[in-house]
């Protein structure tokens, strides 16, 4: 069995990505990994190619975005896939630059793929999500956030990327070639999300690169305090050893804005968040058909 890790970059060290950490904290276990690597401003492709030096199971193919595609993250996509199609392995393991394995997990995520290699219901693996914000002691828990996604399908399952990120599959039992989300087992294993706790001035910047590429306007005109406080939750377990040092440690739950006004999309979460304690629900988005 043989394991392909993947992902695309592009100013990782300008928008504050724990890149490396990333990387590193999956190539234990990955026989190859591949960095589609658009061209950038910063020292994130010298960082990247010195970590080539040093690990040979690292590729990187070099890429110029399409600055005219405007759609839907649909540039994501096509980096997204850039990079996947140059995998070789029987798995493929997609982690976006801001999210972690942790090393408890590595044994429980190979087994897996030993485990369900030929099964031919499970085409994908699920994990559980941490959404940290603000800070490393505080994650987002509520139907708007996912819960849950795929991050490990089999290269011989039909996938692509749309308009985002996730994977569509194409059904080979299908006549007319429908698309939909891949069959999944959900392992109880979690990705580290870090998207939300680097510094605000970081984040300005990368949202103002991710709504370019969405056709929306330019800019980050909020702060991460406006935000409902209710759906700030306390972590209380470990992060993975490898993002120790990363961001600046602070103490205690994140402080939201008392003074903030609920927008129309957090008072339709507030709803939601009803009725999932009212009949035990869960109305998270899914992008996988769980095993």
């Amino acid at each position: 069995m043989k394991l392909s890790g993947f992902t695309f970059l592009r100013n990782a060290e300008e928008l504050c990505f724990p890149y490396i950490q990333s990387i590193q904290s999956i190539l234990p276990i990955c026989d190859e990994f591949i960095i589609a690597l658009g061209k950038s401003h910063d020292n994130s492709p010298a960082l990247l190619h010195q970590l080539v030096k040093e690990n040979p199971k690292i590729k990187i193919i070099e890429t110029v975005w399409n600055e005219h595609m405007q759609v839907k993250g649909y540039t994501y996509a096509q980096q997204k896939m850039i990079a996947q199609f140059a995998c070789t392995g029987d798995w493929l393991f997609y982690l976006e630059g801001d999210e972690i394995v942790h090393e408890k997990d590595l044994s429980v995520i190979q087994d897996a793929l030993y485990r369900y290699q030929d099964d031919k219901e499970v085409e994908a693996l699920a994990f559980h999500y941490y959404h940290f914000y603000g800070n490393t002691n505080t994650y987002l828990s509520s139907p708007t956030w996912y819960r849950y996604a795929p991050r490990i399908i089999k290269a011989s399952v039909r996938s692509y990327a749309p308009d985002g990120l996730y994977w569509l599959v194409l059904d080979p039992e299908k006549s007319n070639r429908i698309a939909r989300y891949p069959k999944a087992k959900l392992l109880d294993s979690y990705i580290y999300h870090y998207g939300w706790v680097r510094p605000e001035a970081a984040m300005s910047k990368k949202i103002s690169q991710v709504n370019k590429h969405w056709g929306k306007s330019e800019g980050f005109d909020s702060k991460y305090s406006d935000i409902d406080s209710q759906i700030l939750t306390r972590f209380t377990g470990e992060h993975p050893e490898i993002i120790a040092g990363f961001f600046a440690e602070e103490e205690g739950l994140f402080k939201a804005n008392p003074n903030h006004t609920l927008t129309k999309k957090e008072k339709r979460q507030r709803f939601k968040m009803k009725l999932e304690k009212w009949f035990g629900v869960d109305l998270s988005r899914k992008y996988f058909k769980k095993i």
